[in-house]
């Protein structure tokens, strides 16, 4: 149950929350920055997503149905003996509430009502942490560029509109300018697992060529036949 390697802030995320409306708010907002999001309503449902997903970091919610935030979090850490970052997110804000929870194996804990900006920067930092790794920088080859911070990757000085899962697939390919990534590692790197259907990949690809060609209809994603993909590092524009 270890995490992927993550490519600048996008993370797999496993939101634990029995709450419809704030599970809700919470899958909406990391979806949109781009994020690969799954979510469970109660402990066993969680714990089944675990044992079959890789993610980054879990978004806890302390009074699930069945088995509670806090024996849920001893099972992640005792049974699965699994190390994923934790964020608790509760209503319950004694010190010794708190106290239970980081002693459950909690990473860090949020008080309802939240701000999402507020999870999203608690649960970036656990991630990096997790990772060994520091607040990522703007990443730039060229013209093209990607700002970490706000999420936005531009060519050539103009805003690329990308769809979450391009936009996750350009900043793996950019993190690591001239390696070829067989078409599983990229699959991997998206949406956590292989696909069954090479068209999806493939279409998320056609899009991000369109729209970094070069001159004279070079494109800057070279598809090395049988092989896989790779971003230039080096190209005229």
């Amino acid at each position: 149950m270890r995490g992927i390697s993550i490519p600048d802030r996008l993370m797999h995320i496993l939101i634990v929350e029995d709450d419809a409306e704030i599970a809700g708010n919470l899958y909406d907002y990391f979806t949109a920055k781009g994020h690969q999001v799954d979510a469970a309503r109660n402990g066993v449902t969680a714990l089944h997503l675990l044992a079959t997903l890789c993610f980054d970091v879990i978004i806890l919610d302390l009074g699930l149905p069945g088995i509670d935030g806090l024996t849920l979090a001893q099972r992640i850490r005792h049974d699965a003996k699994s190390s994923i970052p934790i964020l608790m997110l509760t209503a319950r804000d004694t010190l010794d509430d708190k106290l239970a929870g980081f002693s459950a194996g909690a990473d860090d804990y949020l008080v309802k009502p939240f701000a999402l900006k507020e999870v999203e920067a608690r649960i970036t930092a656990l991630a990096k942490r997790a990772q060994g790794r520091v607040v990522a920088k703007e990443m730039q080859i060229g013209a093209l560029r990607y700002d970490p911070f706000s999420g936005v990757a531009s060519w050539q000085g103009k805003p690329l509109k990308l769809s979450p899962k391009s936009l996750k697939l350009l900043v793996t390919m950019l993190e690591q300018p001239g390696r070829l990534f067989t078409r599983e590692e990229l699959e991997q790197a998206v949406w956590g697992e292989p696909q069954a259907n090479s068209d999806t990949l493939r279409s998320h690809l056609s899009q991000l060529r369109r729209e970094l060609t070069l001159q004279e209809g070079k494109l800057l994603i070279e598809n090395v036949h049988g092989r896989g993909y790779r971003l230039l590092e080096q190209y005229d524009t």
